[in-house]
């Protein structure tokens, strides 16, 4: 039996092959895209889950204490960290709401307390948070309350995270 020559076959293998590489490069292309895309969704959704989750504890404050106007009604925590720093320290914005999401609910006893014992409630605030060791996906992230500030019923609190070194 006799084997063609290869030499006919030549041009409409190098055809192919640019066509299967071209295939290859824009399904790579077309996959870093989608998961660019993706990526936002999941951390704008991330987002909105901690602004929902903190809009119904401030629902159910604001009823139970709608007729006084000298209790904390609201806790807004912010994170005083910048965005280069942030990029600095490995803190991604996942990471920082899902940290701000824990301080919340250890701050949640500080709902209800009388505007004019701060004084008091800050301290224990600032005891129990002081260098608290906060764990993100199996990473150590220390927290340290820099200024904390009550207006109308709202106390806000603003907090540097670093990431806790290795013991």
């Amino acid at each position: 039996m006799r084997v063609p020559p290869f030499q006919q076959f030549r041009r409409f293998s190098k055809v192919s092959a640019i066509f299967v590489l071209g295939m290859i490069v824009g399904s790579a292309v077309y996959n870093a895209i989608f998961h660019m895309g993706f990526n936002a969704l999941w951390l704008d959704n991330q987002d909105l889950r901690v602004q929902v989750e903190q809009y119904e504890k401030d629902i159910l404050t604001l009823k139970k204490y709608k007729n006084s106007s000298t209790v904390i009604k609201e806790i807004k925590i912010r994170s005083e960290s910048g965005g280069s720093r942030e990029a600095a320290n490995g803190l991604d914005p996942a990471t920082v709401k899902e940290i701000i999401l824990k301080m919340s609910g250890d701050l949640a006893p500080m709902r209800g307390r009388s505007v004019f014992d701060i004084d008091e409630d800050s301290k224990m605030a600032r005891l129990l948070l002081s260098g608290k060791v906060y764990i993100v996906r199996d990473k150590e992230y220390a927290v340290r309350i820099r200024t904390m500030l009550v207006m109308e019923g709202v106390l806000q609190i603003w907090v540097e995270i670093t990431p806790n070194p290795p013991r």
